[in-house]
């Protein structure tokens, strides 16, 4: 059974202060946008939609880490790495969900190897229930304590990323 957590109204009316206060926070200077591959593709590009400055890039990382069950592995490798270079530039890594916090700071670390100007980050959910290394959020839509998430990207063994909206998914007792 799903349960909405969040709304599509919502999702979009947060979506659009976050890139206020992006483009508040860079005016009209260059920056990266890095999205986390599969799951903050839709977050990602209603973002840039939603951007008003111009010089905006955009490239993707890919992570294993999840497969296909509902506990994070502790083990991450990239699959898919940067297609363009971060150096001296600023960047904002893109998530869809920050759950233990294990895969982000993995790829956190990973993207300050190439020495970027600034490394920011931006996440659509920030869920605690399993938090187990703490990374610096920069940019957070949501804040939400326990639940498995899917819709609007999140997914659960591949299913579901194509909902409009955010939704729990609520196992029979």
């Amino acid at each position: 059974m799903l349960k909405e957590v969040i709304s599509k109204k919502e999702i979009l009316k947060k979506i659009r202060e976050l890139a206020r206060r992006i483009d508040k926070d860079y005016k009209k200077e260059p920056i990266i946008l890095i999205g986390t591959l599969k799951g903050a593709f839709i977050f990602l590009a209603d973002l840039v939609r939603n951007l008003k400055n111009p010089n905006v890039q955009i490239d993707f990382v890919r992570v294993r880490s999840y497969g296909t069950s509902d506990r994070p592995s502790e083990k991450v490798e990239i699959t898919k790495d940067l297609e363009i270079s971060i150096e001296g530039k600023n960047v904002i890594l893109v998530e869809d969900i920050i759950d233990t916090g294990i895969t982000l700071k993995f790829l956190y670390e990973h993207l300050k190897k190439f020495n970027p100007k600034s490394l920011k980050i931006c996440t659509l959910i920030d869920k605690k229930e399993r938090r187990k290394v703490n990374v610096p959020i920069d940019y957070k839509g949501f804040e939400i304590e326990k639940g498995f998430l899917v819709g609007y990207g999140l997914d659960f063994a591949e299913n579901y990323r194509h909902l409009p909206e955010i939704k729990e998914i609520i196992k029979n007792e």
